[in-house]
Order: structure tokens, then C-alpha cells, then sequence
């Protein structure tokens, strides 16, 4: 796995993925930006959202469930220091379908949590406390 990143101007960064896709990130304008892309802490965040919902959705339909929506809200705290690393993330999974089975759905999270999702593994290795929601909505 490999990526590029290219210094556009000011804090304003091209990143480009090994396979690849763009995206644009840049700062607030109070630490010199313009505000035209996502900061790349967010990113992290981002990055973690996707890898884990990847794990909950590939599950939820190996099981067969009816699965119409999965969004994965997250909240993260970062240390008041420099660095200011993230200190906590709490990821709450909203799943929508028909006939959903609540046993599936907590079972997808927690395997997500506790075997697949390297960004979360990774993270809690490196001292984060990472926490795990779900909510169930029918369609």
C-alpha cells in the first residue's frame, strides 16, 4: 500500500492513494488555510469510519440481512498538548433494514471492533480508547 502527498500552497495538501483517488486537504484559516478540504486529522477519522462500516456491512449480508442504510457517527476527543493526539473515538453505527436481526448487527460491531478493523486495532494500540454503539432503524 502506498500514497502521495503534494504541497499545493499555504497548508493545503493533494493526497493521492495508491490506487488512485484524490483528496483535498487543507486548514482552518486561523492556522493559515482557506478552508477548501478536509483536515487531515479528520481524515483519520474518516479512514477509521470506512474500514470499520466496510467489516459491519460485508457481515450484515454475508447474514443476510436486509440492510438499506449503515451510517457510522463518530465523535473524537484529542488531547489539549501538542501533539494533539485523539484521546477517545466513539463510532455509533446507525443501521436501517427490513427484518433486521439485533444479535447480527451487535455481533458484526463487536467482530468489526475486536478482530477486522485494522484502523481501530491500530488506534487502540497506540493508546486510544476506542468505544462501539449500535442503532437499529427499520426501513
Amino acid at each position: 500500500m502506498q500514497a502521495t502527498v503534494k504541497w499545493v500552497d499555504g497548508v493545503m495538501f493533494l493526497g493521492e492513494s495508491g490506487s488512485g483517488h484524490s483528496v483535498v486537504m487543507d486548514g482552518a484559516p486561523d492556522q493559515g488555510g482557506r478552508n477548501m478540504g478536509v483536515r487531515p486529522m479528520e481524515m483519520i477519522l474518516v479512514g477509521l469510519g470506512g474500514c470499520a462500516s466496510f467489516d459491519v456491512m460485508s457481515m450484515l449480508h454475508k447474514g443476510r440481512q436486509q440492510v438499506t442504510d449503515c451510517r457510522a457517527e463518530i465523535e473524537a476527543e484529542r488531547v489539549d498538548a501538542v501533539p494533539a493526539v485523539f484521546s477517545k473515538i466513539h463510532l455509533n453505527f446507525v443501521v436501517t433494514g427490513v427484518n433486521l436481526k439485533e444479535a447480527q448487527v451487535k455481533r458484526a460491531v463487536e467482530l468489526s471492533a475486536e478482530k477486522y478493523c485494522s484502523a481501530s486495532i491500530m488506534l487502540e494500540d497506540a493508546g486510544v480508547e476506542i468505544s462501539h454503539s449500535y442503532v437499529i432503524e427499520a426501513a
